[in-house]
C-alpha cells in the first residue's frame, strides 16, 4: 500500500513526456528528417502519413493490453522497446538504404507508442483514485504539449547545431522587407567573387548586403514565371536532385469527379443560395508577394565525389518573410563555381518593413541526425529504468488469471461486447461522437480565417502574426485552461462541472463571430479573443476527458479507454472533413454562426448522461 502513497509528481509528467515526444518523432520528426536528406516531398507525404494507422486502429488490440502481463510491465517493456527503435533509426541514417531502413524502424514505434498510449492511459485510471484523475488531467495533458514543444523545437535545434559545427561556416542571408514600387523588370544575381588570400577552406559565397523585397507585390503570371526561370536554372546546373519536385507545379483540376458533380456542387449551390453570405465580389487584383533572390557558390572545388549539400532555414525573424525556393541545394566539383538561386517572398499581406535571417547549414547531415536519435534512445532507456523504480504498484494492475489461447480469444471478444453493454452506452457513445462536433469544424478553419485576406471575410494577418496570436497566446490559454479545469473538477466532481465545462466550450466560440463580423485590426482584441476560446476549450474538454474515463471504469478499463479514443478521433475526423466546404458555402460570417447552431447538439448529448454525483471529487477522508 506504501506505493499507492507515491506522489504522482514522480511519474505522470515523465510518463505523459514519454507518451508524447515517440508520437511527434513519428508524426513530425520524421518528416523534417527525410527533407533534410533529400526525399522527394512525394515520397515523404506517402509514406509518413500512414504511419498514423496504428494511432488509428489501437482499440483493436488494446484487449491484450489488459489481459497479458500488467499496464507497468507494458509501460516499462514499451519504452525499452522505443529505445531501440530510436537507436535502430540512428544507426541506419547513414546507410545507403536509409529511407527503407529508418521507415521501418519508424513503423515498428508507430505501433510501439500506440501500445504504449494503452497501456499509460490505463495505468492512470489504476494508479490515481477518482479524485487525483480529476486532478491531475491538467498536468498529464500540459507534458503530453511539453513532449510536442521538446520535439518540434530542441531536438530540431539539437539537430542544427550538430550540423552547423560539422561542415563549412554557416551561410547568412539577411532578408529586408521595405515598402517601395513593385518591380517591372526580373534579373538574376551574381555570386561574390573569391576574396584574394583565400585559405582554400571552403565556404559559401553570396552578394553583400542584405536581400531587399518590396511591399508593394508583383503580378501573379510575373510570378509564375519567374519562378519557373529560377527553376530551370538551378535544375540544369544540379543543384536540385532528381527526386525533388517542381515548386511550380500547377495541379490540373479541369475533371470533376462523380462526388462532385451529382453532390458537392448540387447541394452546395442550393446552401449557397439559401445561407451563404451576401457579401459584395472582392476586387481581385492579381497581385502576389514580392519575391527577391540570392544567388551562393562555393568558394572552390569539393573533393572528387564529394558533394555539400547546403539546407537553407530561417534562423530568427519575422516568419511573413518565407523561402520559397532553393531550402535544399547540392554542390560537387562539375557546379560549384555556378550560381545557385535561392528565393524569398514576402506575404501580400505585409505593408511595413519588416527583416528576417535565414541560415543555411552544409555539415553531416546524417551524423547529425544520427546523434538526435541517440538521445532519444537514452532517454527512453532512462525512461524505461526511471519508471521501473518511479512507478506505483496498484493492487488492480494485474493480468488476467486465464492463459490459454482459447480463453484469450474468448475474453478479447467479450471486452469489446462489454463494451457496448454498459449503462448508458448508447447515450456515452453519440457523446462521445458529438461533444467536440462544434470544435472539430472550428479548428480547421481558424488559421485559415486569420491568414485570408479581409475581402474574402478574413483578418488579413500577416504569418508571423498568426504564429504569434495562435502559436503562442493561444497555446497559453490551452494549458491554463486544462490545469484550473483539472483542479475544479478534483473540487466538486464531474457531475457538478460538466455543465459549466461544456457552455465554456461552446460559448467560446462566439469571439470567432465576433471576429468574423468586426474584422478588427486590433492585435490586442484578437489575442484576447483567441485566449478566451483556447482557454474555454482547454477548460472544457477536461470534462470530456474525465467522462471517458468515468464510461471506462471496470475491470478491462485499459482496453474501454482506448475504444473510447477510437470514437473520439472519430468524433472529430468526421466533422473535420466536411468544414473547409462548408466554409466556402457560407462564408466565414455564417459559417461560425453554424457552428454556433452546432453547439445544441453537445448539449443535447450531456442531457442525457447520468453521472455519479461522487465522481472525481474529493472525499471528506482523503489526505492525499
Amino acid at each position: 500500500m506504501k506505493n499507492l502513497k507515491r506522489s504522482p509528481w514522480a511519474w505522470i509528467p515523465t510518463l505523459y513526456l514519454a507518451e508524447g515526444l515517440p508520437y511527434v518523432a513519428v508524426m513530425t520528426i520524421s518528416v523534417i528528417l527525410y527533407k533534410r536528406m533529400g526525399v522527394s516531398n512525394t515520397d515523404i507525404a506517402l509514406y509518413t502519413s500512414w504511419l498514423y494507422l496504428p494511432w488509428v486502429i489501437k482499440p483493436f488490440w488494446s484487449p491484450f493490453v489488459d489481459l497479458l502481463k500488467t499496464k507497468r510491465w507494458w509501460i516499462v517493456t514499451m519504452q525499452l522497446l522505443l529505445g531501440a527503435g530510436f537507436a535502430g533509426i540512428a544507426f541506419t541514417i547513414p546507410a545507403p538504404f536509409f529511407f527503407q531502413a529508418t521507415l521501418a524502424f519508424f513503423w515498428l514505434m508507430a505501433f510501439s507508442s500506440a501500445t504504449h498510449d494503452i497501456a499509460a492511459d490505463g495505468f492512470y485510471m489504476l494508479a490515481l483514485d477518482t479524485n487525483r484523475q480529476a486532478l491531475y488531467v491538467g498536468v498529464r495533458s500540459t507534458f503530453y504539449r511539453v513532449a510536442t514543444i521538446m520535439g518540434q523545437g530542441l531536438l530540431i535545434i539539437l539537430a542544427g547545431l550538430i550540423e552547423s559545427a560539422t561542415g563549412t561556416e554557416p551561410l547568412r542571408i539577411d532578408v529586408k522587407v521595405q515598402p517601395g514600387q513593385s518591380r517591372t523588370e526580373f534579373r538574376l544575381p551574381e555570386t561574390a567573387a573569391v576574396p584574394s588570400g583565400h585559405s582554400g577552406e571552403l565556404h559559401f559565397l553570396t552578394a553583400p548586403g542584405p536581400v531587399t523585397i518590396s511591399t508593394a507585390g508583383i503580378p501573379q503570371d510575373s510570378l509564375k514565371r519567374w519562378l519557373q526561370l529560377v527553376e530551370a536554372q538551378n535544375r540544369a546546373n544540379g543543384f536540385l536532385t532528381s527526386g525533388e519536385q517542381p515548386g511550380t507545379a500547377v495541379r490540373n483540376v479541369a475533371e470533376a469527379g462523380w462526388w462532385t458533380i451529382h453532390v458537392s456542387e448540387p447541394l452546395g449551390g442550393w446552401i449557397r443560395r439559401r445561407f451563404g453570405e451576401r457579401r459584395e465580389a472582392a476586387v481581385v487584383s492579381g497581385f502576389s508577394g514580392d519575391i527577391a533572390v540570392a544567388a551562393v557558390s562555393l568558394s572552390g572545388c569539393p573533393e572528387p565525389g564529394r558533394e555539400v549539400v547546403l539546407n537553407t532555414s530561417m534562423n530568427r525573424g519575422d516568419r511573413s518573410v518565407s523561402l520559397v525556393h532553393g531550402d535544399r541545394l547540392t554542390f560537387d566539383e562539375t557546379n560549384w563555381n555556378r550560381p545557385a538561386y535561392i528565393v524569398f517572398q514576402a506575404d501580400p499581406k505585409l505593408e511595413q518593413s519588416s527583416s528576417a535571417e535565414y541560415k543555411g547549414l552544409s555539415g553531416n547531415i546524417p551524423f547529425a541526425w544520427s546523434v538526435t536519435f541517440f538521445v532519444l534512445a537514452g532517454l527512453f532507456v532512462l525512461f524505461g529504468l526511471w519508471h521501473r523504480f518511479a512507478l506505483p504498484r496498484p493492487g488492480s494492475d494485474r493480468a488476467s488469471a486465464r492463459s490459454t489461447p482459447r480463453d484469450i480469444l474468448r475474453q478479447f471478444s467479450a471486452t469489446f461486447v462489454s463494451f457496448f453493454k454498459k449503462p448508458q452506452a448508447a447515450a456515452a457513445i453519440f457523446f462521445m461522437l458529438t461533444f467536440r462536433f462544434s470544435e472539430a469544424q472550428l479548428l480547421k478553419l481558424i488559421n485559415p480565417f486569420l491568414l485570408d485576406p479581409k475581402e474574402a471575410g478574413g483578418l488579413g494577418l500577416t504569418t508571423g502574426e498568426v504564429g504569434l496570436v495562435y502559436g503562442t497566446i493561444g497555446i497559453i490559454g490551452l494549458t491554463l485552461g486544462g490545469i484550473i479545469g483539472g483542479v475544479a473538477a478534483a473540487r466538486g466532481g464531474l457531475k457538478k462541472w460538466i455543465w459549466p465545462m461544456t457552455f465554456s466550450m461552446l460559448l467560446t466560440c462566439v469571439t470567432f463571430v465576433y471576429l468574423s463580423f468586426s474584422q478588427t485590426s486590433n492585435l490586442l482584441a484578437i489575442n484576447a479573443c483567441v485566449f478566451i476560446e483556447q482557454f474555454g476549450y482547454g477548460f472544457g474538454f477536461t470534462a470530456y476527458m474525465l467522462y471517458l474515463m468515468y464510461y471506462a471504469d471496470g475491470p478491462q478499463k485499459t482496453a474501454h479507454y482506448a475504444i473510447c479514443t477510437g470514437f473520439m478521433a472519430l468524433g472529430m475526423m468526421i466533422p473535420g472533413m466536411f468544414a473547409g466546404w462548408l466554409q466556402e458555402q457560407l462564408g466565414y460570417n455564417h459559417f461560425f454562426v453554424w457552428v454556433m447552431l452546432c453547439s445544441v447538439v453537445p448539449v443535447v448529448a450531456v442531457s442525457l448522461l447520468k453521472i455519479d454525483p461522487d465522481y472525481g471529487r474529493r472525499k471528506e477522508n482523503d489526505n492525499g
